[in-house]
């Protein structure tokens, strides 16, 4: 029989929760929910020394205000699922923390045949559901249901996010400790994501990692270490730097739902060493450019994986440039030396760069609906093999470093039906992030193909101007995309010239 129980902080702030006799259960804690399902209490089975109180006391107290109580914090709260109070019963340490978003939650739960999957309707939309080939085969028996998958221009607005929110964390000089797809929910349906687990925050000389994270994520020097003494000063624990390494492969098993350290090299005959070396010391990018000893061996690898293992058929060259010099940076020159790894703001930019390139598919029946254009003359969908047919208009972008002289920006945007300008397409000091406006996220201006011919047509861009016919293209006036055609966007600092490049199939 269920009971509802009340709890009491050292403030004397009470906080309820329905205890059924079989709560929600994660590696250290059981959970339940308040009655209203408004928050839940999480309790630690194990009891919690001194270090371990005074963590979850800065990590509600002192870095949440750091975060959220500042200007602009609350574009965090939907990042991030941080407890906000605690409180001890009979010794045992609980914690409060915000009920997940109904987005963060399995809505079907089977798949399109029909066969149920009772074990995870209504149950968190764990990252590991998308991250690997076979939920989203429709041989594997438990596939998931379309309508839970997204397409690939979601994961990329994921990514976006989930890069964004370690930006923050790691700004605060916290690490995560255990970034991983089992303590990040995401939703591809919305392109949402949420960071979880914030209680075992590291604050590197304060509060050490209680874990070293969970396998797949850990970093090569923390796997390599790991059998040494945490007093030892060669052992590597988890930091800024670690979250680092688990970010990038997170990034890249959403995008390509592969893991980039997983092959076909065999380090050692024992399994567990195996794991540790390959995972560890002998690390190595399957994607390699020069040393392809790790490629994963497609006789070994099963159908429901194909043919995203086939590092071939879909090379990770698929995510565009920008992300696959991060990628390098990650995997090559980053693997062993974490130092070099690419920041989380390092990964934001890029994503936000990337999704610019993204072009819809033709293909109504391609699963991924998106690509990323390659700068060919005859570009095509890389998944479902569609070429692209008709006109395409490519914008390139120029920037003005003193009035009347524009420098290329190697930035791109690609034009579709419904694509938008938006302001930090304008103008280059405006980037999009969390400090941007409410006015600053709304749509400038957009592209049609109207009897066809493409056109841009001005939403509110005073000082928009057709300069290859001198001619000003007043707010709700339209210009048409012709080869070479450069537009002004803005005259003001930091205000952008487009030159259309018009590729015909």
């Amino acid at each position: 029989m269920s009971k509802t129980i009340t709890v009491k902080t050292a403030e004397g702030k009470t906080y309820q929760y329905v205890d059924d006799g079989s709560p929600m259960q994660g590696g250290m804690k059981d959970v339940y929910f308040a009655p209203d399902k408004s928050y839940v209490v999480a309790l630690f089975r194990d009891k919690q020394d001194y270090n371990s109180k005074e963590r979850l006391t800065n990590i509600v107290k002192l870095f949440r205000e750091r975060i959220f109580n500042q200007a602009g914090g609350e574009y965090w709260k939907d990042l991030f699922c941080w407890p906000y109070d605690m409180f001890e019963l009979d010794g045992q340490v609980g914690i409060v923390v915000p009920a997940y978003q109904k987005h963060f939650f399995f809505q079907t739960g089977y798949n399109e045949d029909g066969n149920a999957i009772a074990s995870i309707k209504g149950k968190e939309k764990e990252g590991k559901w998308f991250a690997s080939a076979q939920f989203r085969n429709k041989q594997f028996r438990l596939h998931l249901d379309k309508a839970e998958l997204g397409d690939w221009f979601k994961y990329f607005l994921v990514c976006i996010k989930i890069s964004r929110a370690v930006r923050r964390m790691h700004a605060a000089g916290l690490a995560h400790s255990d970034l991983s797809y089992k303590n990040v929910l995401i939703d591809p349906v919305t392109g949402r994501a949420v960071i979880i687990d914030i209680d075992g925050l590291v604050v590197p000389g304060r509060f050490p990692p209680d874990v070293i994270g969970t396998p797949d994520f850990i970093a090569p020097e923390v796997m390599e270490t790991k059998h040494l003494d945490k007093t030892d000063p060669n052992r590597k624990l988890p930091s800024i730097l670690t979250d680092r390494h688990a970010l990038a492969v997170m990034i890249y098993m959403y995008l390509l739902y592969r893991h980039p350290l997983r092959g076909g090299k065999i380090y050692h005959s024992d399994p567990q060493k195996d794991e540790e070396l390959g995972m560890g010391a002998k690390a190595l990018f399957i994607e390699h450019p020069t040393d392809k000893s790790n490629r994963p061996k497609l006789n070994q690898i099963k159908t429901t994986q194909l043919p995203w293992a086939d590092v071939n058929k879909i090379p990770y060259t698929v995510v565009g440039p920008y992300l696959k010099v991060l990628f390098d940076k990650a995997f090559i020159d980053g693997i062993q030396n974490p130092i070099a790894r690419p920041t989380s703001a390092d990964w934001e930019q890029a994503l936000i760069k990337t999704v610019d390139l993204m072009q819809p598919c033709q293909n109504p029946s391609c699963e991924q609906k998106w690509f990323i254009f390659d700068n060919s003359t005859k570009p095509f969908c890389p998944f479902c093999g569609t070429p692209y047919k008709g006109q395409l208009p490519v914008l390139n972008l120029y920037w003005s470093r003193k009035a009347g002289s524009f420098i290329p920006e190697n930035l791109r945007l690609m034009v579709f039906t419904g694509q938008n300008i938006y302001q930090w397409h304008v103008n280059r000091n405006i980037f999009p992030s969390e400090r941007l406006t409410a006015e600053q996220i709304k749509p400038v201006a957009d592209f049609h193909l109207h009897n066809g011919k493409w056109i841009l047509i001005n939403r509110k861009l005073p000082q928009l101007k057709d300069l290859t016919a001198d001619k000003e293209i007043p707010i709700g006036s339209s210009v048409e995309l012709t080869d070479s055609k450069k537009i002004l966007l803005s005259k003001e600092d930091g205000g952008r010239l487009i030159i259309v490049q018009l590729i015909t199939n």
